[in-house]
């Protein structure tokens, strides 16, 4: 099974679009809200070097901001 996070706000238009994108395909996924999760926060810079959301993980790849043929291809939908 595939690992699948996302690193969101619940402000943030895309990554409201990205969950919703996810839930249409079936794909389960863990999502941690950077506006209130400090540590996530921190990760995310740390592994983006930069604070746009969504950020996606799969299974270790990630990606910054909800593309959908970059979703799909990793996720095989």
């Amino acid at each position: 099974m595939q690992k699948v996070f996302i690193y969101s706000a619940p402000t943030c238009g895309y990554c409201q679009m990205a969950k919703e994108w996810f839930k249409e395909n079936n794909i389960e996924y863990e999502e941690f809200d950077v506006s209130t999760d400090e540590a996530k926060r921190n990760e995310l810079v740390e592994k983006t070097r930069q604070m746009a959301i969504p950020v996606i993980e799969i299974n270790g790849e990630t990606i910054v901001g909800f593309d959908k043929a970059k979703l799909s291809e990793l996720l095989g939908v």
